[in-house]
């Protein structure tokens, strides 16, 4: 008698997931994760209401569009992680993080910069400066941000190394 080799089928579909992620949140409430399928649903929905406001053009397309793809490959990658951990024999009903971890622990630059767009933006509803002026100068966060990624490449680096 040939013994028969099962395969079970895994049980999430990256494919379906990304398919179903055309429509943000979607893919997320197809891997289980309600909560963070319904936030990625507002999120959205927020961002394409804020398209009507032409003072932040480009910007909030931008921001549009990669809200759009991080939510898209998300789903793509959570449902690999199911798949992975039920191929492990782990249990199914271990929960996959349920909403991205957005800050280090133990890194204050996050805080600094909440601090500093709370006085920025304060500071335009007293009319101290326009929100003009703030709209003009938001590629600053980008450069701040990625020179923070940098540092934290770079210190992680040599930390390795000795």
């Amino acid at each position: 008698m040939e013994g028969k080799i099962i395969v079970k089928r895994p049980p999430k579909s990256p494919a379906l997931a990304g398919i179903l992620s055309f429509f943000p949140g979607i893919g997320q409430i197809y891997n289980r994760q309600i909560n963070k399928g319904f936030l990625f649903i507002l999120i959205f929905a927020g961002l394409v209401t804020i398209q009507e406001n032409e003072a932040g053009q480009p910007f909030f397309g931008l921001i549009l569009a990669g809200f759009w793809i991080y939510q898209f490959m998300d789903a793509i990658q959570i449902a690999k992680t199911i798949n992975r951990r039920a191929l492990k024999q782990e249990e199914e009903e271990e929960k996959i993080d349920e909403l991205p971890q957005f800050m280090k622990t133990g890194s204050i630059f996050w805080g600094v910069i909440l601090l500093a767009l709370g006085a920025v933006l304060l500071l335009a509803n007293f009319e101290i400066i326009s929100y003009s002026t703030i709209w003009n100068f938001w590629p600053v966060v980008v450069i701040i941000i990625g020179g923070k990624l940098i540092y934290d490449y770079a210190t992680k680096k040599n930390g390795k190394d000795s």
